[in-house]
């Protein structure tokens, strides 16, 4: 029962449900951006979609909002008790890397729980007033295309994300040598600087390049490049 009576093994279980939490969120993020929203854009897709938005999102969106949370929760959990009972401190490699796609990641949750969320209550509240035979709310495609945004910043951060938990443990050359400071000044920036435009965009003009899966998707893997290189260089 060393499962229940040690610290590593409640350190295992809270990564196990850690793991579990993520791929539900996470799958049903790549389903929203790489299978859905695309269909609605099909003819038959714009048929089904007032349908599939009163019936399946709703749905959707609570296994997804849910899977945010405890992915979120049991992560920072497993980040304290590695600060706590692991002997690491903040400016080791691998709590750098940690951190990086931790930053990532409670961006992404904030994104889901304070924008995407809200902003698809006024959608799905608008298909449902259409449907018994109302008026759309005016606001609800703005807001839906907030939302849009916010969901495909999250996919691309998604991309760098797990790059960068995973080399914290799999990729050790990466994690020798840190110069916080500075590794945080730019990185941070970057990251901070693509949560902006999820925001913020005037206009929703900056969406453009996430206007496309493929786009996004280039989006995610430049910026965990561009990661990488920072990193590099700087612990170099």
């Amino acid at each position: 029962m060393d499962i229940i009576t040690t610290s590593g093994g409640w350190e295992f279980l809270i990564r196990w449900l850690h793991f579990l939490s993520g791929i539900t969120w996470i799958g049903i993020l790549y389903y929203f951006n790489f299978l859905q929203t695309p269909y609605f854009g099909t003819e038959l897709g714009g048929t089904a979609r007032s349908a599939m938005i009163r019936g399946l999102v709703p749905n959707a969106l609570w296994w997804f909002r849910w899977g945010a949370m405890f992915t979120f929760l049991t992560g920072w959990t497993l980040v304290l008790m590695k600060l706590g009972m692991g002997g690491l401190s903040l400016s080791d490699g691998y709590m750098t890397r940690v951190l990086t796609g931790g930053l990532m990641g409670t961006f992404m949750w904030a994104n889901v729980w304070f924008v995407i969320w809200p902003a698809q209550q006024v959608v799905i509240k608008s298909a449902e007033q259409v449907a018994a035979g109302g008026e759309a709310i005016p606001e609800a495609a703005a807001r839906g295309a907030r939302a849009g945004l916010a969901s495909r910043t999250n996919t691309l951060f998604s991309i760098p994300m797990l790059f960068f938990m995973g080399a914290a443990s799999h990729l050790p050359a990466f994690n020798s040598g840190t110069s916080d400071v500075a590794y945080w000044l730019v990185a941070g920036i970057v990251i901070l600087l693509v949560e902006i435009n999820a925001l913020v965009g005037p206009g929703l003009a900056t969406q453009k390049p996430l206007a496309k899966v493929s786009g996004t998707i280039h989006a995610g893997l430049g910026l965990t490049l561009l990661l990488y290189l920072i990193g590099f260089a700087i612990n170099s």
